[in-house]
């Protein structure tokens, strides 16, 4: 696990400098929209910074050979949610572990990106076969039912997406990808269509009205869009500079969205309008500029990787960080439909902060590793 000798000159100090960064704007962000939950998530950044840099100099073919005992372990974890786990809203997604809950799901992404990447790499002579495909489906379409039936269905399709990028990288035909388009995109618009039927079994109530609230804004504005409208609000009092940290002062616009709760959960789905509005466009553009160095630095890891499954890992926690901070923004923004995913890094939320840090530190001691 630790016998390999790495050369420090390769190890990513500007990758590991903008996770820190981000993580402690995270800390001061979440102190503003809340700051009940300032010192949990300031002892979580610690830990999980330190457990970053212990996996930076784990061996990550080490982590990849436990692959199949991660993707047990997850499904175990994902069972025990869905019987015993805590029921909050409706959905059952947490399990109490007395000082603190875990999400299991967050996980998953992780794992479930290191498992892919090994099936890929053992399967790179057959990939594209029909057989070896649908076998990866069935392993992936089982913790993805569970955490669809928790139920999660943004982190179902979050993770859905980020294996997508995974195979796609990991080498499936072009030809397939075409024909896979082909019938997609009609049976999206089906799929449209019969959420908006009477009685459809699909999706339950409370997902299909975010679904057309994000097509049909104005006639939700009242309602599911009301959230998001404040949050745009919110962004936009900003203006260029922002209000500062904390401020609660009033001005043309009106009292701080932040502090009346316009916004709820703001230190977490919504933690994108409490940089707009303290810290304004520039912060904004500062914040959106660190999340894409950090994808980048994981793209250009990749592209160094001595190996296909670190190449597919590098690219898997790329991905996530990525899709994720594009949903997070684009739901805050109102540019997607109303979601519960977190922001990277700055929204409150322990279980997701461990599960990036820990992939940053493979995707790190990957970057070690690299062949050239």
């Amino acid at each position: 696990m630790f016998r390999e000798k790495y050369q420090l000159k390769n190890y990513n100090w500007f990758l590991l400098l903008a996770v820190v960064i981000t993580c402690s704007f995270g800390v001061v962000f979440i102190n503003s929209a809340d700051s009940s939950y300032t010192k949990k998530q300031l002892v979580g950044v610690i830990v999980c910074l330190g457990i970053l840099l212990f996996l930076s100099f784990v061996n990550y073919n080490f982590i990849c050979g436990l692959s199949n005992v991660l993707y047990g372990i997850n499904i175990l974890m994902l069972l025990i949610v869905r019987f015993a786990g805590v029921g909050v809203n409706g959905s059952r997604r947490w399990l109490n572990l007395g000082f603190t809950r875990l999400q299991p799901s967050e996980f998953s992404k992780i794992i479930m990106i290191i498992f892919v990447a090994m099936y890929i790499q053992e399967h790179m002579e057959d990939f594209n076969e029909f057989k070896t495909l649908a076998k990866l489906a069935g392993l992936c379409a089982v913790p993805l039912f569970l955490i669809l039936a928790e139920p999660d269905l943004s982190t179902t399709l979050d993770i859905t997406i980020i294996l997508l990028a995974v195979i796609f990288v990991g080498g499936l035909s072009g030809k397939l990808i075409r024909r896979c388009l082909i019938i997609f995109v009609p049976l999206f618009a089906l799929f449209i269509w019969y959420i908006q039927t009477p009685n459809q079994v699909l999706l339950k109530d409370y997902q299909v009205t975010r679904i057309m609230s994000f097509i049909n804004p104005s006639e939700y504005a009242d309602t599911t869009a009301y959230q998001q409208g404040n949050s745009v609000m919110a962004i936009g009092s900003g203006q260029l500079y922002g209000k500062g940290i904390n401020n609660n002062t009033l001005s043309d616009a009106g009292i701080s969205v932040t502090d009346t709760g316009l916004v709820s959960e703001q230190q977490t789905d919504f933690i994108f309008s409490v940089v707009g509005e303290e810290f304004g466009f520039i912060g904004c553009t500062i914040l959106i500029a660190l999340l894409s160095f950090i994808v980048l630095q994981c793209f250009i890891i990749a592209a160094r990787a001595k190996n296909m499954s670190g190449r597919l890992i590098a690219v898997g926690v790329g991905a996530l960080i990525g899709v994720q901070s594009f949903i997070n923004i684009g739901v805050a923004t109102q540019l997607l439909p109303n979601t519960g995913l977190p922001l990277p890094f700055i929204s409150y939320g322990l279980t997701s902060l461990l599960s990036l840090t820990a992939g940053i530190g493979i995707v790190i001691n990957i970057g070690l590793q690299r062949h050239y």
